[in-house]
């Protein structure tokens, strides 16, 4: 359960990070629409991330594990979709976030292997 709210309190500070430092990638509204991205990006990490990783496994093994950066970009395209508070303007910003919380989702699995 702690590494549950410790993922959440990570994504969290992604999301706040990407929206200050990416162009294009903004969270509208007050920190309760951060938190509430947050808590869905944890979800899909924690639900839909290991089913397309499993159904993708072909392409990141092709592409050196580049795949997983298409895995990021899908859903960070499905929470702009689900949420209007978040907005995410073009392709290339869709791609530096992928990279940003890629890096960050791999930093937190690191710190928190056992």
């Amino acid at each position: 359960m702690a590494k549950i709210v410790i993922a959440l309190a990570v994504n969290i500070a992604a999301i706040i990070a990407a929206s200050a430092w990416i162009s294009g990638f903004k969270v509208n509204g007050n920190f309760l629409d951060v938190i509430w991205v947050g808590v869905a990006l944890t979800l899909l990490n924690l639900v839909l991330k290991p089913i397309l990783k499993l159904f993708l496994g072909p392409l990141i093994v092709l592409t050196l594990g580049l795949g997983y950066i298409l895995i990021n970009v899908l859903l960070l395209r499905i929470l702009d979709i689900l949420f209007e508070s978040l907005t995410i303007q073009g392709v290339l910003p869709l791609i530096y976030g992928a990279l940003l919380f890629g890096l960050v989702n791999f930093i937190y699995h690191l710190a928190t292997k056992e």
